[in-house]
């Protein structure tokens, strides 16, 4: 008997030791809860992070030691002597240090490599919000009055047509839109509000739909603001920004702030661009009980915009017009968005929680094009105009609950989500002067509808991560063409099913090697799947990446991966008609590196390198190019961050030449390009000068190859067509904080 009393005291024993969840809280020294401390039980293995109120639960037992970190925190270690009670943590503020930095066990782990730009280089402008993504290119066009042309791994993405981009999960992207599938107008984000970049590459991501092919980009936006600042910006061209954040709610439960923005510009051509764009936003976060958030985001913005459009070599060359000069000064535009954006979530029990979204958008969108002169009409001229108006409705549920079974734990994610869209009036037609419509080319209502659910789940042993999932998405299309004589409703349904799997293997919390595989798709405009013509509804695009992410000293940080995508119908931009169309069959590979280095305390250097081989798979060698598709990129910078309140930065982007044509017998050009700033931190004030295109190079920020004529051309010429990139621009920026 005895023997057995031992044994039972034993298994007690042992039961008693189990490991066990240990609940706290993570604030700064001011009582500001942080989100986003990786807290690792250095012990186990095992790991989490705070949510928006600074809360984390972990499994941990007597004599654990527990390791908090955030990015711009001093890091803390603590042993833990009690598992049955609620601890509190405070970290200091600390200068952004890289040995701060832990890769962990995430399954997305690369977004690490945006946070670090952002505190060491803080995004300024719309234009750089997408250049934070490592690898990613932008073009403009219009002058900031559309949206950014996106080059990404080896994809001329137009618009948007093959990158699913969101704000604090709104969708960006616009389906079946008037100017281009994916349209993608990030311009009523105001850069001041940003927190961070989530992003990743490849269709791998179970909570990404359509238009996840190159990847996805989300922006968040901060949920509080330390202080008040008004900010002004005065430049060349007649340059002027005002932007101004206020908080307007503080308390231990609850917060709101508004931001507001202006901004005016000339530009550097001869025709004066006239842009201009207010921005208004406002966001309210706060505790409706212990267990459920309430978030409330209201954003609008609108802009107008004259001239600054493609403009032929030839043109430039033979002395008919400058660089800055336009064959057609009544192109421009306007547009406007507003957004309503509903958060609830909630926590159900110490495992398991979910995140509801209602979201509403109001979108409007005008714009005047002429990208062939006198091609197809030598007496008025080949301007066009894109129009619509256009409601989104949006619903969103995503659940997780975790789970532990002693050496496997992990978590089950679920998800459903409903789109749709009402576009009003979406018309093409052929304008003169910008202001006498000639012809309606189409003109008609959209309908279109996406209904969407997944499946993961995210297992966790020894150093492994395995995270399968399926995804499907329901389409419905619909269309109302206006140029019928008589009504009918056209109608066509499509479904498509995506599974994905990644696996990671972390053998030190400072190396992570992955594995993805998984199948994404971008849909085709309403107007191009009613009329078939042989094209794919819903084409899909299936992917591999195997890479790592290493820090191989406190102060490195380095990623390199080779990938491949197979995408099962391309879209091409067509110049002479101002669209985008779909093509054949493509297939892209390449290698890229991304490396940051912090040499000193108070320096910063970073660099993306990005090789990509894209060619068409149906078409003979030597006419398989993909036009536009950029092979290679490089992004470095030199950034000073020091605590004297001196900060600056050094930061260069260059593409290479790229094939404009099926046959590379047009060359898009490359360029390099320098910008530079620098200025001072003092407690309430900075100053600060920014110069873009430091070394005044000529360089073509947007480049077509386009078939066209002149006015008095007998034959017409296919050619680069171009947007000059900015000369030289200086700008001084003011803010006070209060």
């Amino acid at each position: 008997m005895r023997k057995y009393l031992s044994l039972l005291v034993c298994l007690m024993g042992v039961f008693f030791l189990k490991a066990q969840k240990l609940s706290g809280v993570v604030l700064n020294t001011s009582k500001t809860k942080i989100h986003s401390v990786s807290i690792l039980n250095i012990s186990s293995g095992k790991h989490t992070h705070t949510d928006e109120k600074g809360k984390f639960s972990l499994e941990t037992k007597k004599g654990d030691t527990l390791q908090f970190s955030h990015l711009s925190y001093k890091s803390k270690d603590i042993i833990i002597s009690d598992t049955n009670s609620s601890i509190q943590i405070v970290l200091t503020k600390n200068s952004f240090n890289l040995d701060e930095v832990i890769i962990g066990s995430r399954v997305n782990a690369l977004s690490v490599i945006s946070d670090i730009d952002i505190e060491t280089n803080p995004v300024n402008s719309s234009q750089e919000l997408l250049r934070k993504v490592p690898g990613l290119f932008i073009g403009q066009h219009a002058g900031g009055g559309k949206a950014e042309q996106i080059f990404l791994r080896g994809f001329d993405v137009d618009h948007g047509t093959d990158i699913n981009i969101s704000v604090d999960g709104l969708p960006v992207n616009m389906v079946s839109h008037a100017h281009g599938q994916g349209y993608a107008d990030l311009h009523f984000v105001i850069p001041e509000t940003l927190q961070n970049i989530d992003f990743g590459k490849g269709p791998y991501y179970q909570n990404k739909g359509n238009f996840n092919t190159a990847g996805y980009v989300n922006f968040t936006t901060k949920n509080q603001i330390d202080r008040n600042s008004i900010k002004m910006e005065f430049g060349q061209f007649d340059t002027f920004r005002l932007c101004g954040m206020f908080n307007i709610l503080q308390t231990a439960t609850q917060n709101a702030y508004l931001a507001t923005e202006y901004i005016s510009t000339d530009g550097p051509f001869e025709s004066p661009q006239n842009f201009n764009r207010i921005n208004l936003f406002g966001k309210y976060r706060g505790s409706v009980s212990a267990t459920d958030i309430l978030g409330i985001t209201l954003s609008h913005f609108t802009s107008k915009w004259d001239a600054s459009g493609q403009i032929p070599q030839r043109a430039v060359d033979s002395g008919l017009i400058t660089r800055w000069g336009a064959i057609d000064d009544t192109e421009g535009g306007i547009t406007s968005r507003s957004n309503l954006v509903i958060d609830f979530d909630k926590n159900l029990d110490a495992n398991t929680t979910i995140k509801n979204k209602i979201f509403y958008s109001t979108y409007g969108f005008e714009l005047f094009s002429n990208f062939t002169f006198f091609l197809d009409d030598p007496i008025n001229g080949d301007q066009i105009k894109q129009k619509e108006k256009r409601n989104i409705y949006g619903f969103r549920s995503d659940f997780n609950k975790d789970f532990d079974l002693n050496k496997l734990y992990g978590s089950w994610q679920a998800g459903i989500s409903i789109r749709h869209d009402q576009s009003k009036n979406n018309e093409l037609s052929h304008t003169a002067n910008r202001k006498e419509t000639l012809e309606n080319i189409k003109l008609g209502d959209i309908q279109e509808s996406n209904l969407s659910g997944y499946l993961g789940v995210k297992l966790e042993f020894d150093r492994w991560i395995i995270n399968p999932a399926l995804r499907i998405d329901h389409f419905n299309f619909q269309y109302n063409d206006a140029l019928q004589t008589t009504y009918e409703t056209q109608n066509k349904q499509d479904l498509i099913v995506s599974p994905k799997l990644n696996i990671l293997f972390n053998p030190t919390n400072d190396l992570q090697l992955y594995t993805k595989f998984g199948k994404g798709f971008h849909s085709n405009d309403t107007r191009v799947v009613i009329e078939e013509n042989g094209k794919q509804t819903l084409p899909g695009a299936y992917g591999f990446d195997a890479g790592f992410i290493w820090k191989p000293t406190t102060s490195m940080l380095l990623n390199i991966a080779y990938w491949y995508l197979y995408l099962e119908q391309e879209f091409v931009y067509v110049g002479d008609a101002g669209i985008v169309e779909p093509s054949e069959k493509t297939k892209r590979q390449g290698i890229e590196l991304s490396y940051r280095y912090q040499p000193l305390p108070w320096l910063y250097w970073n660099i993306d390198v990005n090789y990509t081989h894209a060619r068409a798979i149906e078409e003979n060698k030597g006419e398989d190019y993909i036009p536009l598709a950029p092979d290679f990129t490089l992004v470095s910078g030199l950034n000073i961050l020091h605590k004297s309140g001196f900060f600056g930065g050094l930061n260069l982007r260059h593409i290479k030449d790229r094939p404009a044509n099926e046959d590379n017998s047009i060359n898009a050009i490359g360029y390099t390009v320098t910008d530079l700033n620098a200025g001072y931190n003092w407690d309430n004030f900075s100053l600060s000068i920014q110069i873009e295109n430091l070394f005044n190079t000529n360089w073509n920020e947007t480049q077509f190859a386009t078939l066209s004529r002149l006015r008095g051309e007998v034959t017409p010429v296919e050619e680069i067509h171009f947007t000059p990139g900015t000369p030289l621009f200086l700008k001084t920026i003011l803010t006070y904080r209060f």
